[in-house]
């Protein structure tokens, strides 16, 4: 929730009113956004999706 605040300054009662499957998809566009302007060739970096899995 901090993830998608932070990036578009929404309050944490907007983004709790958001159901889980929202929250995701707003995750993935944030991190594809940060993706196309950052673009790394030599670090991979991986989205705040990724960071969790193994």
């Amino acid at each position: 929730m901090s993830f998608i605040s932070y990036y578009f300054h929404w309050s944490q009662e907007e983004v709790s009113a958001l159901d889980h499957n929202t929250r995701r998809r707003w995750c993935e566009e944030i991190s594809a956004i940060n993706s196309s302007l950052n673009p790394s060739e030599k670090k991979k970096e991986k989205s705040i999706l990724e960071l969790g899995r193994k």
